[in-house]
This record gives C-alpha cells, structure tokens and sequence, in this order.
C-alpha cells in the first residue's frame, strides 16, 4: 500500500482524480487544497485512508507542515503528485508584473519547494515516483499565455534534470503534459476582468479571455480518463519520461515536434558552421 501526497485538489480537476484513482488501487491519499472545506463531503466517504490537508503551495512553512502531517498519518510519501497551478493571461509586454511574478511561484517555485520537502524521505527509501503535471503549453507556447508557457517550459528543464539526478536513488520522475481537459481552470476567467497594461495587444487578450470562457465545460479531456492512463503509464515495464494527455494536445505536440524537427535540419550548415575548423 502506498501513500500519495496530491496538491491542488480543486473538486472537479486533477488533483482529486488522481485520488480518486489512488484509492481505487487501495492506496493511501493525502489531497491538499487551499479550501479543504470544499472536499470534506469526499473525505467522509473515504475515512481513515484520505487525508485533506489545507495548503497554499507558494508558503514553504504550510508546505513542510503539510508533508508532517502526512508522514505523521501515514508514515511516508510514495507518490508525490505537483499538480497544484493556474494561468495568468496577458501579453508577454504587457502582463503586470505581479501576474508575472504569481505565475512563477504557483506553477514552478512551488514545485521545487514541493520536491525539496519530500525527496529526502524517498532517497532514504531508496524509492518513490514523482508526478510533475506540466501542460501542453510546456512543449509549444500559447499566445496570451506566454508566462504561463514559460513556467511549464521550465517544469519541462527542471523535471528532466531531476529524473537523471534521482534515478540512482530508486526515484521515478515523469512529466505529464494535458491538453484542454474538463475541469473547472477556465471557469475563473469569467470573474476576471483583463488586466492587460499594453492597449495594443488588448484585442489579443480579449479574444484569449472570451475564447476560454466559451470553452469552459466543453473541453474534450476526462480527468479520469487521463489519470488512468497516466496510472497506467507508471506502472508500464519501461514509464515514460512524459505522456501527452488528450487527442487535441497529441495532435499540438506532434505538429510542434515535426516542425522543430523540420526546421532544425533546415538550418543544420549554420548549426555546424558556427564551430572552430576542425585541423586537418
């Protein structure tokens, strides 16, 4: 039986999907929210093996209480699932500042704080399996949301780097990258006006808004769906590095990939050209 430590757990997205998935395998869930008031009817049903924490992911001190608790509850952390993140919209130019910076620290500093207080556990373990949810948008930029896209590219960098560092401590790493999935991340966009500082780009920002009001609910992913074949995905003979989520984000991917691919072997003189001449 194993104990996941699962962040975001918003009714209705990933976070509780993936535990709902974990104690279908007749494992141990810790889920965490920022308003576990809103999960106390799911943690009734499910008595002693769940465990709803409340935690702001971007406070390291609620971070390293939340991961006590746990391993208080449950004696150690099997699976951590970093799944906690929203998107900012904006212009690259215009976006404030401080959309800039909460974008960083909800979607990337709070996952190394994440790691860092429950890495110690697993490599004196000797194993553990670490769940980075990434986005499409990691692997192919979206406009409007290009400081998101950067916080997810670097989820991309960092989670690539630590697969290679952990490996020797029995320590499973995968990216999980979904595309539009149902869960309720666009429905806020109603409730915010544009904040956008940049009057050109207004039109952008505004089409971006109405575009994913009008999406909210209509989304072609099931968490549920995804979580199982991101479950099964782990326990494959050989795990992936990463797995695209959704028909529409394979699609996104694979058009991204062929195009660097494309354009990389376009430019492969210049490439090589840029070396000292080899001697002779």
């Amino acid at each position: 039986m194993r104990t996941w430590f699962i962040t975001g757990g918003t009714p209705g997205g990933f976070g509780m999907a993936y535990a709902d998935a974990a104690l279908d395998l007749g494992d141990n869930v810790v889920l965490t929210a920022r308003r576990p008031h809103l999960l106390d009817d799911w943690a009734a049903r499910h008595g002693d093996r769940a465990l709803v924490y409340p935690l702001d992911v971007t406070d390291a001190q609620q971070i390293h209480e939340a991961v006590r608790a746990a391993e208080e509850r449950f004696g150690r952390i099997d699976v951590l699932v970093n799944n906690a993140g929203r998107g900012w919209y904006g212009s690259v130019e215009g976006t404030p500042d401080s959309d800039v910076r909460n974008t960083f620290e909800l979607n990337f500093f709070s996952v190394t704080q994440m790691l860092r207080a429950v890495l110690p556990g697993m490599r004196e373990r000797g194993s553990g399996w670490i769940i980075n949810m990434s986005s499409v948008a990691g692997l192919r930029s979206v406009p409007g949301f290009g400081y998101y896209s950067a916080a997810k590219y670097a989820i991309e960098g960092l989670t690539d780097a630590l697969r290679h560092e952990v490996t020797p401590f029995g320590i499973k790493v995968m990216a999980v990258e979904p595309g539009a999935f149902r869960t309720h991340a666009y429905a806020s966009f109603a409730d915010e006006a544009v904040n956008e500082t940049v009057d050109a780009y207004l039109p952008l920002i505004q089409s971006v808004r109405s575009s994913m009001i009008e999406q909210s609910g209509q989304q072609p992913g099931d968490p549920h769906r995804g979580v199982r074949a991101v479950v099964d995905a782990m326990n494959s003979a050989t795990p992936p590095r990463r797995i695209v989520l959704g028909a529409d984000g394979y699609t996104a991917v694979q058009g991204q990939l062929t195009d660097m691919t494309a354009e990389l072997h376009a430019f492969e003189t210049a490439s090589r050209s840029a070396d000292f001449p080899r001697r002779s």
